[in-house]
């Protein structure tokens, strides 16, 4: 037998939803744990970043063509004919079938891939430009330590990703079943067009501000207007809006009643709660990491050591809101 073989027949499980969803959040620590072993023997986080973004394409493409690729190993060992992989194309034309793809999956899928390509390429290009992230300078001397931070990565990853994989781990026959279009596609759509415009928007307002600095055409310390005159961290606002509208997208399916079928959960009482309980870990988990841990805390703390005694960032900080942008 071969390693995908092994593979497909360890994770075999009798829910077709689990068939999906454990090999893929599994995928996501496997890929960490095999950028982690070069660079820790390297103490090198030159691809910590890039391999983040890598592994949200990764996992993303396997939740959406692991049912297919699960139909054509099974035909081969049957001796008859492959299916064919099911073409994104087709979500929208309606020639995919009873098991082709939802364009559902297609949309929020492509999202991601959208989201985690812009963010892992300015990423990998700061390292790269700076030569180091000084986040890692002591963790990447410990070896456990900088394993972890890789666990912790594909953590990030699994969490954010959630309402994806959970949508792509449907069963195609049961998803056939939805209507066309939802409330909630429209407004999770918005929601994240809306959200990946706003943090582009302020990226590139920041990236100009800075480049015009250093072209010494102004000498100001600290941004104040375009989109950070409406809110002082208008990139987190973005970035925390754009996940939620993937999680509304995701949780009208699996808060339904054919999403809760798809899940095995047909019928009980706790159904609806575990569906909204996947979509909304995403959200919760991104505004959570921005409020708390490595966002909004630090950004604040640095200016704040630097300007906090000056009269025009105090104003500043006192007329702008912190978060949501006030219009």
């Amino acid at each position: 037998m071969t390693l995908v073989s092994i593979l497909l027949h360890v994770t075999n499980f009798r829910n077709p939803f689990l068939k999906t969803l454990i090999p893929s959040v599994g995928a996501a620590f496997a890929i960490q744990g095999v950028v982690a072993i070069p660079s820790i023997l390297a103490q090198s986080e030159r691809f910590y970043d890039l391999s983040g973004s890598l592994t949200y394409l990764s996992v993303t493409a396997l939740s959406l063509y692991l049912p297919a690729i699960r139909a054509r190993a099974a035909a081969s060992l049957a001796g008859s004919a492959k299916p064919d992989w099911p073409s994104p194309i087709d979500a929208f034309t309606g020639k995919g079938g009873p098991n082709g793809l939802n364009w559902r999956q297609v949309v929020i899928s492509i999202a991601v891939s959208i989201w985690a390509t812009r963010l892992g390429t300015y990423l990998f290009q700061r390292v790269i430009q700076d030569g180091k992230d000084s986040r890692f300078d002591e963790i990447k001397k410990s070896p456990p330590k900088f394993f972890g931070a890789f666990m912790a990565q594909a953590t990030w990853v699994s969490l954010c990703l959630m309402p994806v994989l959970a949508l792509n781990s449907i069963p195609r026959s049961v998803l056939a079943g939805l209507p066309l279009v939802g409330l909630t596609d429209i407004i999770g759509i918005i929601l994240y067009i809306g959200g990946l415009s706003f943090e582009i928007t302020a990226d590139r307002q920041k990236n100009s501000w800075v480049q015009a600095k250093k072209r010494k055409e102004h000498d100001e310390d600290f941004l104040t207007h375009g989109l950070w005159s409406k809110s002082r961290h208008p990139n987190y606002f973005g970035e925390s809006t754009l996940w939620t509208g993937i999680a509304t997208t995701a949780a009208g399916v699996l808060a339904s009643n054919i999403g809760q079928l798809g899940m095995g959960l047909g019928g009980t009482s706790y159904g609806k709660i575990l569906g909204l309980g996947m979509c909304a870990v995403s959200p919760a988990f991104v505004t959570f990491l921005l409020f708390k841990v490595s966002g909004i805390p630090l950004s604040e703390r640095k200016y704040d050591n630097k300007y906090g005694e000056r009269k025009d960032y105090q104003k500043w900080k006192s007329e702008t809101p912190v978060f949501f942008p006030k219009f």
